[in-house]
């Protein structure tokens, strides 16, 4: 019996002690948990800024596209080009002022404008002259730069039409009114009428003007009744300065230089006034020179036109 007793008492020992064991197993694991966890964080008295420098000083670096993204390249501005245009004289105001708006249209190209008869911007253009645009008063010029394979057709247009005006000097001392005062006063050797010459359009339409109304004009030539001027602006200036008792000039010069229009001529006397324009095919500047010319037809370049009595063709 008391080996019994002795017996429970050894095994509730054995169960204390066990216990106790467990117990402490359990509070040193807890304490290492503990432990390992502090150790992965940042010592509470560490400061903020410095976490955070720590953080920033972890983080990747932004890849080569994001830095591109963010800092776009500026785009290469375009090359400077110089465009050399061939002009009627008849535009010599119109194209000027055409030409300082376009600065702002492409302010890289240069504008650089040779003013003459059409007759003689086409010769020089035969002769191998640097043109990349021309502009011409009169279809005859352009034709025959076409029949020479000179103009690139596909940039061909006609661009605007005039009209063909007798004017007289301030003051109108012979009294011409109309053609019909014009002719009389012809055949009656008691005027005296600047016309362009033979090669240039303007004359060719005075040309056109004489056959309408039977004149000849080499007998009028021989009686002194006739001047040339080398080309409209010339006969423009004649009659300006009254060194002429009237003319015949186009709308828009007579428009420009304020003089008194007492006739305009019909196209059954000479023709509708067509002013072609195109690309020489020389032109190192092809796609320059189109945007110019394609310029010309917008609303912006076209008022400049019409307000001194151009109409689109």
């Amino acid at each position: 019996m008391k080996k019994t007793m002795k017996q429970k008492k050894s095994k509730t020992m054995t169960k204390a002690t066990f216990a106790i064991m467990l117990v402490l197993a359990l509070a040193l694991g807890a304490a290492a948990c503990g432990n390992g966890a502090e150790a992965e964080l940042p010592p509470t008295n560490t400061p903020p800024d410095a976490r955070q420098s720590s953080a920033q000083s972890q983080s990747p670096p932004p890849s080569t596209s994001q830095s591109a993204a963010q800092s776009p390249e500026a785009p290469t501005p375009p090359a400077t080009v110089e465009l050399v245009v061939f002009g009627a004289a008849s535009l010599t105001n119109t194209l000027e002022e055409i030409g300082e708006l376009y600065k702002a249209v492409a302010p890289h190209v240069t504008l650089v404008f040779n003013f003459d008869s059409s007759g003689t911007l086409k010769t020089q253009i035969e002769e191998g002259a640097d043109c990349d645009v021309f502009l011409s008063a009169a279809l005859r010029q352009m034709n025959e730069l076409g029949d020479l394979d000179l103009v690139l057709q596909s940039t061909r247009l006609e661009l605007l039409e005039n009209r063909v005006a007798l004017v007289v000097p301030s003051g109108n001392p012979k009294g011409i009114k109309s053609f019909d005062d014009l002719v009389e006063a012809l055949l009656g050797g008691d005027v005296l009428l600047g016309m362009g010459n033979s090669d240039v359009p303007v004359g060719q339409y005075t040309q056109r003007i004489f056959e309408f109304f039977d004149l000849d004009e080499e007998a009028l030539a021989r009686s002194g009744v006739l001047t040339y001027g080398s080309n409209v602006r010339e006969v423009t200036t004649q009659v300006s300065e009254a060194s002429v008792d009237c003319g015949v000039v186009y709308a828009t010069d007579a428009f420009s230089a304020q003089l008194e229009i007492v006739g305009y001529a019909t196209a059954d006397m000479c023709g509708r006034v067509i002013y072609p324009a195109a690309l020489i095919n020389t032109t190192a500047n092809e796609a320059e020179a189109k945007a110019f010319l394609d310029y010309l037809s917008t609303r912006e370049a076209m008022a400049v036109f019409e307000s001194v009595g151009f109409s689109p063709a």
